[in-house]
């Protein structure tokens, strides 16, 4: 394994300064220029450019790793793991390349393919919460460049198994003959599925041997059950367009012909009463008669027997838009549309709802509530019945089109609130009365991006503005800090709104993927619930890493009391800490700089200024 030093190459030179307005309390010097500057999930400032890849905490007075094996690191070549402490180095050829998986909070190499016997590595995928790396591709000359894959425990960067996956390596035969990575592999249980151009292999990870090889050659990404024994793999076409195998936990192939599926395959959902199936169809890029003939644009859910991949449904249900949100319930299927509309369709096929939901455009929340199903969009909201999907207060409560909304739930008045840039209204959740609590006329035409419930009211803020109101719907304040001129705002406005917890969220998202279980999310989870369920997942994992993610995520964000608003100082363009209980500016940071590129740590209170080619400066924000 590599250890990572600290070489005059890459020299950091750490100064404390005194607490002033216009002095950080550390700067590093990276000793070359800077190419990015990343937040991670985990907390860890990523430095990289023509110094090499660094890793810094919130506090630190120095970098805890430099990483300098590949020289200068481009931005392109990072790949972040969502929701885990690891970053992926790639950087190579078509003949050879080199993957270095790093763990940013103990800064240790776990697996550099130099060192484990790789020449060219076609797939690294990380497993959570199994902890795994799973490695595909070409082994040294020395191994006859063989085909093989290899499982590494990221907790300790151990290799745990190791397979071949051409048995006739080193033999001479033609190119097309010779098996190369495919598709993604997959973990299942103690078995390891890698898709190749030749077949789709399993091998026993543990003990290396191939149990069976599958006569399918170009899978793009697999899924197996809870108890691993059917297994769907997917495989996109270049027109698009989708076909499902299912295959068993023995390698036989359990539908007689795979199932065509229009468009690519967003959400799948294997459920007892058969498989859900989410796919995406564009045609945005077809014109003429190509393009009529090809139909529109538009999700299609359809719902297939697990038993023989036939469609269970006589008549698909319309979508007429793509699908926004998508839930599994007892009874059946609820979705939303992008475009606008909500429906739900039993899990025989049967529409369930009186007739399918007319919504406005953009569906931000569909939340469960004691009434029923709550819906906001940019230009209506309701609660409906999920038995019939009728309004349980006779009809949808209309407003202007919205230029942001924003919503919350406040418990102890009953209510539903909703900022629609204009206006603040209130829904009582007993009767669906609704009032106008107040209106808003946010300087430079913004419209409130956020809305939170507190002890001293209701806080609706901005990029530049913050106002409080009473629960009555009574200004308690307004304040406002003018934007440092457009086209340096619009650069670092991204810094101030990409805090930890919006990074998180994104995360999630992702994590989420083509698979999941979506049933009971509920859309109006306050702050806190979010970072208690990313603690519980980041207890299951048995790493020291995942446990100094799990301690972060239980601190008080800074941000939790205050915003940061960037703004013009009488020293030049900076930053200041307003108060979200008063109003008040309790804190100014000057960056001296009409486009600054900054990163704001919420959860580790510290904001991070790249102040030159070089230097990174941090400030303390409690």
């Amino acid at each position: 394994m590599k250890k990572i030093l600290l070489t005059p190459l890459v020299a950091f030179i750490v100064a404390a300064y005194a607490q002033k307005k216009d002095q950080p309390d550390i700067t590093y010097d990276l000793g070359g220029k800077i190419e990015l500057m990343n937040l991670t999930d985990a907390g860890v400032l990523l430095v990289a450019g023509s110094g090499g890849f660094a890793g810094i905490k919130p506090g630190a007075d120095a970098p805890h790793f430099v990483f300098q094996e590949y020289g200068k690191v481009k931005e392109e070549e990072l790949e972040f793991v969502p929701l885990s402490p690891y970053v992926i180095v790639n950087q190579g050829s078509l003949l050879s390349s080199k993957k270095t998986v790093i763990d940013v909070v103990s800064g240790k190499v776990l697996f550099a393919t130099e060192e484990n016997g790789w020449k060219l590595v076609a797939k690294a995928k990380v497993f959570l919460p199994q902890n795994k790396l799973v490695v595909v591709g070409n082994r040294t000359k020395a191994e006859n460049d063989m085909l093989a894959v290899g499982i590494y425990d990221l907790a300790t960067g151990q290799q745990e198994g190791f397979s071949s996956l051409d048995a006739r390596a080193g033999k001479v035969r033609t190119g097309n003959s010779v098996p190369q990575a495919a598709g993604e592999p997959y973990l299942n249980k103690d078995n390891v599925l890698v898709p190749t151009t030749k077949n789709l292999v399993c091998a026993d990870f543990k003990t290396g041997q191939i149990k069976w090889e599958a006569d399918l050659d170009k899978v793009t990404w697999l899924v197996a059950d809870e108890s691993g024994t059917e297994i769907y793999g997917f495989e996109e076409r270049a027109n698009g367009d989708t076909r499902v195998h299912k295959i068993s936990h023995t390698g036989e192939q359990l539908w007689k012909q795979e199932r065509k599926i229009k468009g690519k395959v967003s959400r799948f959902e294997i459920l007892p009463q058969g498989l859900a199936i989410v796919s995406d169809v564009d045609n945005s890029g077809k014109k003429g008669i190509a393009g009529r003939l090809a139909g529109a644009s538009e999700s299609k859910i359809g719902f297939l027997s697990a038993a023989t991949g036939e469609d269970l449904w006589e008549k698909a249900p319309k979508t007429n838009g793509f699908v926004q949100h998508f839930y599994v319930m007892d009874d059946g299927i609820l979705f939303g549309i992008y475009e606008g509309g909500i429906n739900k369709i039993a899990f025989d096929g049967s529409v369930l709802f009186k007739k399918p939901l007319k919504t406005g455009e953009n569906i931000h929340t569909m939340a469960l509530t004691p009434q029923g199903l709550i819906y906001i969009t940019d230009t209506d909201a309701d609660i409906i019945n999920l038995t019939t999907g009728e309004s349980i207060w006779n009809k949808p409560i209309k407003y202007k089109k919205a230029r942001a909304v924003a919503s919350a739930y406040d418990k102890a008045h009953q209510r539903y609130l909703i900022s629609t840039g204009d206006e603040v209204v209130a829904i009582d959740e007993r009767t669906g009365d609704i009032s106008t609590l107040a209106e808003i006329a946010f300087k430079e035409k913004e419209a409130p991006t956020s809305l939170l419930v507190r002890d001293e009211g209701l806080l609706l803020a901005s990029s530049q503005s913050m106002m409080l109101l009473d629960f009555d719907g009574t200004e308690k304040f307004y304040t406002y800090h003018k934007s440092p001129g457009q086209g340096g705002f619009i650069k670092a406005a991204t810094g101030v709104l990409a805090v930890a917890s919006m990074a998180m969220s994104a995360a999630a998202a992702y994590q989420g993927g083509r698979y999941g279980t979506y049933a009971g999310s509920n859309q109006l989870n306050s702050y806190g619930e979010e970072m208690k369920a990313y603690q519980e997942g980041f207890a299951n994992i048995a790493s020291a890493s995942f446990a100094e993610m799990n301690k972060r995520f239980r601190a008080t964000a800074a941000t939790e009391n205050a915003q940061f608003i960037l703004t013009d100082l009488d020293g030049g363009v900076g930053l200041v800490k307003v108060g979200k209980g008063s109003g008040k500016v309790e804190k100014e940071i000057v960056l001296r700089d009409k486009k600054p590129e900054y990163k704001v740590d919420e959860l580790g209170g510290v904001l991070y200024y790249k102040s030159g080619n070089s230097e990174v400066l941090a400030y303390r924000l409690q």
